[in-house]
């Protein structure tokens, strides 16, 4: 028999302990654990669903994860877009977990199928029944109709000598653009650049690894030169007619690329 891993070790145990909560009507687990690619890195995804809402009273939060292990700190995930999360870090062995406190109602939307640990009177079983997972996928247009803008900032940026927030820029063009069309020409889901290591073809890969810039005027220049590229290569690959194209914004755009590039 397999030695369980850190995580799953954590997540029974945590099970156990919530089974005895009144208030608790399950616990379920995403993320890494639904596809098997658990790993010494890998952080632990799980979803506690209650009678009352819990989400919005940070010390009830910090309060149940402090029962679920040697709790060392957590903070609630607004930076991410999500408050109901609880970003937490455990003791022996050291370990990532979030938790998202939903009520039930709340548990029927969701992006992925998670894997139920504990379900009291099978009430999570019924809300995975009678509903559809969605995850979210990009929107050509809102891309497309700040794409170009967005280029003209980092142009501004460089013409400066602002470096590094030109280097965090491309950061932000491959989270937000760049990895999540690649991934959806890959066939997987567009989690900015999750995984792309392993997901994407060696091209593509290779392809995104040249929008990464050191500190220098002319591979910043150059890796936003690629950037744009890529792009092009991939509003080709993945947009449909019903895509407005703002080429007369790329076209003022490239030329003033044009006209930075001739001040280096």
């Amino acid at each position: 028999m397999l030695e369980k891993t850190p995580q799953e070790q954590f997540a029974a145990n945590a099970s156990a302990i919530l089974a005895l909560d009144d208030q608790v009507i399950g616990l379920a687990v995403g993320g890494s654990w639904l596809t098997n690619d658990l790993d010494e890195f890998s952080d632990l995804d799980l979803v506690l669903v209650t009678e009352t809402r819990i989400a919005g009273d940070t010390d009830l939060m910090m309060a149940y994860a402090a029962r679920l292990g040697k709790f060392l700190s957590g903070f609630t995930g607004e930076h991410v877009g999500e408050p109901r999360l609880l970003i937490c870090l455990y003791d022996e062995p050291l370990l990532h977990v979030d938790i998202k406190f939903l009520t039930l109602e709340e548990f029927y939307n969701r992006v992925e199928t998670p894997t139920l640990l504990l379900d009291k009177g099978k009430r999570l079983s019924a809300a995975l029944a009678n509903s559809v997972a969605q995850f979210p996928y990009p929107d050509f247009q809102w891309i497309e109709d700040r794409f170009w803008t967005w280029i003209h900032y980092a142009l501004l940026k460089i013409g400066r000598g602002e470096y590094l927030e030109a280097c965090d820029f491309l950061g932000f063009l491959r989270m937000v653009v760049l990895g999540p069309l690649l991934h959806m020409k890959n066939g997987s889901l567009p989690r900015g650049v999750r995984k792309v290591e392993t997901t994407l073809d060696p091209t593509d890969l290779n392809l995104l690894k040249q929008t990464i810039a050191s500190y220098d005027r002319q591979q910043l220049l150059k890796s936003l030169r690629r950037s744009v590229a890529l792009y092009n290569q991939l509003r080709i690959a993945l947009y449909g007619p019903a895509v407005k194209l703002q080429e007369s914004t790329e076209q003022k755009v490239m030329s003033y690329f044009d006209f930075i590039e001739k001040r280096s």
